[in-house]
């Protein structure tokens, strides 16, 4: 039987002609389908392989009878939906690196043409005008950047910086300071990035975590005259707070090639016809040299799964066998949820990972619990797409050295996974098992013993041992229409400290977490979400 794949978006005839060299592959080129006719379509295929004109939607994947991959030739998949693709077990894959020069080059660009108003000044003279003193910029060189995420994008940035003569500094919770300083770059907390940076680019992916990252708070703290440049995601930047400090002249300008409308054009935006805003169409990967690397990329990627090669850049499944897959998923899903909690937690850099297995699961290859671990701990935050194939391959390239042991001690546990997270400020402990019916529980944070389910939204609440406080908490919570479906405690009788872990059924505003800051003998409110 031929291997049928579909390509419903323009592609490169170089990753078009590797995929046709492969005997017994059929290759089909149809592009601008409607939902409704992919959903027809796409029957009887074994690939789709799809850029950002096609959304495979959760209808199209139901649809289709021998589906096994979904190839997306470029970086973000927020045009696939990944959850439904798992469900039916198919595997979705990315290409992450492809157009990594392409966009660090696009930015670099944007922030030259803001600091010369080059667009301005362009559209001025060809409208016959001659104003030189209205378009007077600013040098880069001897400025202070600041780079948000330094990742390959944010890297390839700064180092375009340095050949300017920019001082870069940089915050990124994953990234140590043995890394920054072999990039020559300073790692700052984003505090101190937001007060002395004379332009800050963005280079992290959009979470509920850096949504809004940039607000009118950030803005409060900015330098008089700073500048913004923004071709990550759009939502990172609160863009009524941006127009608003660019009216007042608190911000000098910003550049963007992404919005916070999925309207396109972006007419409904607040900074779009402002004279101080550079503006973009989504154009950070739009060159020959990155449509056709990533065209390749992702062609190799499908044709190696679909010979049983195995799985590069897949994003929701790890790269093993069906029939162990099946075996250690409820341990995979485990980790992850505990990496990410960590993740959530920790303050600072993270310098080092150290992960133990007791119990039964030592008689299994843990080394993709591992992944699946540290994917969880990087998946909040880094502007990469995070997976079971790369998330080791990243944390070496960030410093992180993460160490992993085995042990068959006898515990109050059939299975554990202990993880202890060091930054450069603290150590910090997380303990997990698995209950008989393979329900994840979060067992042990730091020194206290807790019965936790890690899921949804949870506030993890670090207090003196007390009387009253649950009575406070859920007082506030209550007022605020958010239920409480669930808590665990842990105590120190020792030294009369608690924690408190909540499951709730929404998320807690911001307003409402800094009340519950506030309430006396409370030491800490973290806020955490468990996908």
């Amino acid at each position: 039987m031929p291997v049928k794949i579909l390509i419903s978006d323009p592609l490169a005839k170089e990753g078009v002609d590797i995929l046709k060299s492969h005997k017994g592959f059929v290759v089909d080129e149809v592009s601008k389908l409607s939902e409704a006719e992919l959903v027809r379509k796409i029957k009887g295929y074994d690939a789709l392989i799809v850029r950002s004109g096609t959304t495979v939607t959760r209808k199209i994947i139901e649809a289709s009878d021998n589906l096994k991959v979904i190839g997306r030739a470029g970086v973000g998949l927020d045009n696939v939906d990944v959850a439904a693709a798992s469900k039916k077990g198919v595997v979705v894959m990315n290409a992450p690196t492809g157009n990594t020069i392409s966009t660090a080059e696009h930015a670099f660009g944007l922030m030259m043409a803001l600091s010369r108003n080059i667009p301005m000044a362009n559209q001025s003279v060809k409208q016959g005008k001659w104003e030189r003193k209205k378009f007077m910029g600013v040098e880069l060189y001897g400025k202070v950047l600041g780079v948000i995420g330094l990742g390959r994008i944010g890297a390839e940035f700064a180092k375009r910086a340095q050949s300017f003569e920019m001082k870069v500094i940089a915050y990124d919770p994953f990234l140590s300071r043995e890394k920054a300083k072999s990039l020559n770059v300073e790692s700052v907390d984003i505090d101190r990035l937001l007060r002395t940076s004379d332009f800050i680019t963005i280079h992290t992916p959009l979470t509920e975590e850096t949504r809004h990252l940039i607000d009118e708070r950030a803005f409060r703290k900015m330098k008089k005259g700073v500048r913004i440049i923004n071709a990550a995601r759009g939502g990172i930047v609160d863009e009524k707070a941006l127009a608003r400090n660019i009216r007042s002249g608190k911000v000098g300008g910003a550049a963007f090639d992404v919005y916070e409308t999925k309207a396109t054009p972006p007419a409904d935006s607040p900074v779009v016809d402002l004279s101080r805003v550079v503006t973009t169409p989504h154009l950070g990967a739009s060159t020959e040299e990155a449509q056709i690397n990533v065209a390749m990329d992702i062609a190799k990627c499908v044709s190696d799964a679909l010979l049983g090669k195995g799985y590069r850049n897949a994003a929701n499944v790890p790269p093993i066998e069906e029939e162990l897959l099946e075996v250690l998923q409820p341990y995979i899903n485990l980790a992850e949820r505990l990496g990410s909690i960590q993740a959530q937690l920790v303050d600072g850099p993270v310098k080092a990972v150290k992960v133990k297995y007791t119990g039964e699961i030592v008689n299994m290859d843990v080394s993709v619990i591992t992944r699946a671990l540290i994917k969880g701990i990087f998946d909040p935050i880094l502007e990469e797409h995070i997976n079971y194939v790369n998330s080791l391959v990243i944390a070496k390239e960030r410093g992180i050295k993460v160490t992993e042991k085995t042990t068959s001690e006898i515990t109050d546990f059939a299975n554990l996974i202990c993880v202890e997270l060091e930054s450069e400020t603290k150590k910090h402990f997380i303990m997990g098992t698995l209950f008989a019916n393979k329900e994840p529980r979060i067992v042990k944070i730091d020194k206290f013993y807790v019965e936790a389910i890690p899921n949804g939204y949870m506030l993890v609440i670090s207090n003196r041992d007390v009387p009253g406080i649950v009575g406070r908490i859920g007082t506030i919570l209550g007022k605020a229409g958010i239920n409480i479906a669930g808590i665990s405690f842990g105590r120190d009788k020792r030294t009369a400290q608690a924690i408190s872990l909540l499951n709730i059924d929404s998320e807690v505003p911001k307003t409402i977490v800094k009340k519950l800051n506030n309430i006396k003998d409370i030491n800490n409110v973290r806020q955490v979400w468990i996908a």
